[in-house]
């Protein structure tokens, strides 16, 4: 069942998914979300998000056979076992294990959404599974959030990402976008070219995360006490 365009907003950065409602659907393409779908494809059973290194570290130490993920201006957090890098999530064998995560931009969104009948992760390679799940669950509305750079700044991936859910939605898709998500690699994506900053941006990353529509679950964010977890779900 598709949705009307007066049922679909599009929200940008922490001040707009402060605003969000309804189905929230949080955006973070480079590289958080892509990294969620890669850990889940990995194994992973499930994901806590947390806002705070502190908090990372605080429920490791609870449970210390859990995994932390993350990063801060994209650099991997000294003594986390990963960064926020989605290739560090191939050819790894994780079946059972749960995962913390903390970034700065696509967890802090989720931790910033307090009005959302339900929410749920946003990337490139699973939006055809997150689009169809939406519909299927016949929403008032959808509050489709671009995270961008560490919440405070606009990106052309995360923004093309929720016009091409928003696409899927009016079931009017964007004909060329797999073209648009490789042409990425001239405007945000160009740092994963930069020889300078590949210890920090993968090359490898850029390919993952901008694969549209290679996953076939959506990633849905709900409440367990205090903590955000993300499971993977069929649409």
């Amino acid at each position: 069942m598709k949705l009307k365009e007066e049922q679909i907003t599009i929200h940008h950065l922490l001040e707009g998914a402060s605003k969000a409602y309804g189905i929230c659907v949080v955006i973070d393409v480079f590289r958080a979300f892509s990294l969620q779908c890669r850990a889940f494809e990995a194994g992973v059973n499930a994901i806590y998000s947390v806002k705070e290194v502190e908090e990372a570290f605080a429920l490791r130490d609870l449970h210390p056979d859990w995994l932390i993920a993350g990063e801060r201006n994209g650099i991997k957090i000294e003594g986390f076992d990963f960064g926020n890098a989605p290739s560090e999530f191939e050819s790894i064998d994780l079946s059972g294990r749960i995962l913390i995560h903390t970034t700065s931009a696509g967890v802090q969104g989720l931790t910033a959404v307090t009005n959302a009948d339900e929410i749920l992760t946003g990337a490139l390679n699973n939006a055809s599974a997150t689009a169809e799940y939406i519909k299927r669950r016949n929403p008032s509305h959808v509050s489709l959030i671009a995270m961008g750079w560490n919440g405070v700044r606009d990106t052309e991936e995360d923004v093309l990402c929720a016009e091409y859910l928003k696409s899927l939605l009016l079931e009017e898709p964007i004909e060329d976008i797999a073209k648009q998500a490789d042409d990425l690699r001239y405007t945000e994506g160009k740092k994963f070219f930069d020889p300078s900053q590949a210890h920090i941006f993968p090359r490898r990353d850029f390919d993952l995360c901008t694969q549209v529509d290679v996953c076939a679950h959506a990633i849905r964010v709900v409440r367990e006490g205090k903590q955000l977890k993300s499971e993977w779900i069929l649409p």
